[in-house]
Order: C-alpha cells, then sequence, then structure tokens
C-alpha cells in the first residue's frame, strides 16, 4: 500500500460521500482519474466503494482504522506502565513474524504490534488465517521471561481463559474455549491464538502471543476460511464494536496475564478455562499426525494437557501435539 492509497482509504473510512472534485484537489488527481485510482484502491484491499451520481464516492461499509494515540489513552496507568511499544503497520505479511523478529534484535517486554491487513496471517500448523483489511484485530504481543521455554507449556491455555473472560463480558451468549487455543462462538470460530517461543534451553525466553479476532468481517471476505466462523458483532446482535478500544482492552487483559503467568504459572488460570470449556462431558475426536483417538473430553490437567477419557483409560495429551474436532453428531 502506497501512502496516497492509504490517505484515500483514511479519507473514505467515514462511511460518507465525498465529491470527485474535492478528492481531485486534495489529492492532486484530475477528475478522471479519480474514479481509476478509487476503484484501483478499493479492489487492492477488499473495499466495496460505492459511486452516487451527484453525491460523489463512499465506502460501502464505515472503517474505524487503528489508532495508537486512542489506544494508549484508553488503557488504565497500569496497562500503559506494561506497554512498552506500540507500532500499527496498515498492511505486513504477518505481526508475529514481525514480532520474533524485533524480538531478536532486543525489543522489551511489553513490544504490541498490530496490523490493518496481513499478507501471511498464520494460525496453528501453517494454516492461513484470512485477514482482511480495517475489519478485524490481529495483534501481536511479546514478553519475556528469566525462565526456561519449557515453562510456558500453559501459557495458550492462560492467555486464552483470560481472552474467554474479557470477550463473555460485552455478550452473555457464551464464549468458549476449545483446547488449546480457539476461542468459540455457537461452536464457531471467534478468534485464534498463535504463541511463539524462543530463548535458550536453560532460559530466558521470549512468547510471542498472536491473537486473530473475528469482529465485522463479511461472508465474502471470510470465504477461504475452511471451518464453520463468526465475528465479534454477529455475538453481540449486530452491536457496532469500536476496534480501538476493544484492542485496548484485549491489550490491558493480555499485558496483566503474561506478567501474572511469569509470577504465578498457569494455576490461577485454570479455574477460569475450565469454566469456559466448550466440550467438556462431550464425545470428541482427537487427530494424532496419522492416528484417530476417540473418546470424552475430560477437561484439561494442572499442566495444561488435554484429558481424554478412552476405551484405553483416561490419557493425557499435550498442547501443540493435537487437533481438537466434535465428533459428527456432535456438530449442531
Amino acid at each position: 500500500m502506497d501512502e496516497r492509497q492509504l490517505a484515500l482509504i483514511r479519507r473514505l473510512s467515514d462511511g460518507r460521500s465525498h465529491s470527485g472534485e474535492a478528492i481531485a484537489r486534495e489529492f492532486g488527481l484530475t477528475r478522471a482519474a479519480v474514479w481509476k485510482t478509487l476503484r484501483k484502491t478499493a479492489d487492492a484491499f477488499g473495499l466495496e466503494l460505492i459511486s452516487e451520481r451527484g453525491r460523489g464516492y463512499r465506502l460501502a461499509t464505515p472503517l474505524e482504522l487503528l489508532d495508537a494515540g486512542r489506544i494508549r489513552a484508553t488503557l488504565s496507568e497500569s496497562g500503559r506502565a506494561h506497554l512498552s511499544r506500540l507500532d500499527i503497520h496498515p498492511v505486513i505479511d504477518s505481526t508475529n513474524r514481525e514480532l520474533m523478529r524485533l524480538a531478536a534484535e532486543g525489543a522489551p517486554s511489553g513490544s504490541v504490534c498490530l496490523a490493518e491487513r496481513q499478507t501471511a496471517g498464520r494460525g496453528r500448523r501453517g494454516r492461513e488465517w484470512v485477514s482482511p483489511f480495517g475489519v478485524n484485530v490481529y495483534l501481536s504481543l511479546l514478553w519475556r521471561y528469566p525462565f526456561a521455554p519449557s515453562n510456558l507449556g500453559g501459557a495458550s491455555l492462560a492467555v486464552g481463559a483470560v481472552l474467554a473472560a474479557v470477550l463473555s463480558e460485552l455478550t452473555d451468549e457464551g464464549v468458549a474455549l476449545k483446547w488449546p487455543n480457539d476461542l468459540l462462538w455457537q461452536r464457531r470460530k471467534l478468534a485464534g491464538l498463535l504463541l511463539e517461543v524462543a530463548g535458550e534451553s536453560q532460559g530466558p525466553c521470549h512468547l510471542v502471543v498472536g491473537l486473530g479476532l473475528n469482529l465485522r468481517m463479511t461472508a465474502g471476505q471470510g470465504s477461504a476460511i475452511d471451518q464453520p466462523w463468526a465475528g465479534l458483532e454477529e455475538a453481540l446482535g449486530g452491536v457496532m464494536v469500536g476496534r480501538n478500544a476493544l484492542v485496548a482492552c484485549l491489550l490491558e487483559a493480555l499485558l496483566e496475564a503474561l506478567d501474572r503467568y511469569g509470577r504465578e504459572g498457569l494455576a490461577p488460570f485454570l479455574p477460569l478455562w475450565r469454566a469456559h470449556d466448550a466440550y467438556l462431558g462431550a464425545p470428541v475426536r482427537l487427530l494424532l499426525g496419522e492416528r484417530v483417538i476417540e473418546g470424552i473430553h475430560a477437561g484439561v490437567a494442572d499442566d495444561g494437557s488435554l484429558l481424554l477419557d478412552t476405551s484405553d483409560g483416561r490419557r493425557a495429551f499435550q498442547a501443540g501435539e493435537v487437533s481438537l474436532r466434535p465428533l459428527e453428531s456432535q456438530i449442531q
């Protein structure tokens, strides 16, 4: 995205009509070039542009673009103290990839990377995370710890539990967790986490937490997603959510959670995770490489591993090694 394209999107982000004459004057375009330039910009970033005779041009849906000043201003004093760096990119390959690079260069705990759009957003197991421009939340947060990477095995559950609690405060419909790191609404994927760790075998280490949260993505924008999904505004009955206020709320919870995890580990987060467990007591199927293991989902152990009651008894599975799917008969 060049600077003029970004400026054009900012100009139209309010959803109101803007005359071709005003746009031409502001951006140094001829009247004949306005439509072509706007059309090219809208097409490049998946935005629906409407031309109205006698009124001008507008986006079909207003955009609230991310603003570092507004996000910082919404944080509490404690949140601002924990936040050391806040970068917002119009377009980036991956917020996690950017923070892992910055971490290797010495970026401090509390460094945050946000993007309006990702071109190579990632989910678990290398899956693509669909990331259209300006409609969802793509957020990564860096935190450093003095201990070994092996102590971070339960971090995804701690983060997931805190996020489920935050989102549940916004909607009474019930946000649920799917082990190890998905957030669901009505059994459809609402958000996903991607945690990446690097460091010395005995410590210190650093953790990058990546969050992708569906907010107001249209069916067309989400057509490439290979599983049922939902957006937060759907869960809220169509109520519009301010992206900057939402990001500040999420950051407040994440910064506090990562700091607390370093001091207390997974234990204080387990009751919260268990309260939001989507499949507790349900028949499930685990995919472990080429193997398929069926049983009853028996919750999570104190170390964060998944407990499954199988025909061979209760077994535990570690995060990152299995994929959880409900049995066909359980899908509503």
